[in-house]
């Protein structure tokens, strides 16, 4: 499986690739892409899960549209670093589209980021700015994927220098 750590992903990626951000979940997978220079991260769209075909075949377009060279997925551990059923859900996730997906390249590299608390931080400041409940629950899954990709393409920054 071509799981990677941050540090790698660099040289694995092709001049003008994108990085695409995943928060999966149970109910939506929250989806956010990278500029070609890996400084910002956008909020893309949201995912509806239902059959994994279907969920598989959208990322795929948008891997193929948006020329993605690598996939950031948010992997939800607990306070204390340890890894739950949520994280298992999210590498079985990881495996399942790696391997059944049908991406526009199979051998895609992937990091897992750590997303303790994004979706709290990011719910966080938008109550702060008065944003709806209704426009809340709208934007939040890939808001939390922007939220994470930002936060990998910070550290991405740093590694660089």
């Amino acid at each position: 499986m071509p799981v990677c750590n941050l540090i790698e992903l660099p040289k694995l990626l092709k001049k003008g690739e994108c990085l695409l951000g995943l928060d999966p979940g149970s109910v939506a997978i929250g989806v956010a892409v990278s500029d070609p220079g890996f400084i910002v991260a956008s909020p893309l769209t949201t995912i509806t899960r239902k059959k994994f075909t279907d969920d598989a075949a959208a990322m795929a377009t948008i891997i193929r549209e948006r020329k993605i060279g690598g996939i950031i997925v948010g992997l939800p551990k607990n306070m204390d670093g340890s890894e739950g059923a949520s994280a298992q859900s999210a590498r079985a996730f990881v495996r399942n589209l790696l391997e059944r997906g049908n991406l526009p390249d199979p051998a895609i590299p992937v990091v897992f980021w750590d997303e303790r608390l994004s979706t709290a931080a990011v719910e966080r400041f938008m109550i702060e700015n008065d944003m709806t409940r209704k426009r809340r629950d709208a934007v939040i899954d890939k808001a939390a994927a922007a939220y994470i990709l930002q936060g990998a393409l910070d550290a991405l920054t740093n590694i660089r220098g």
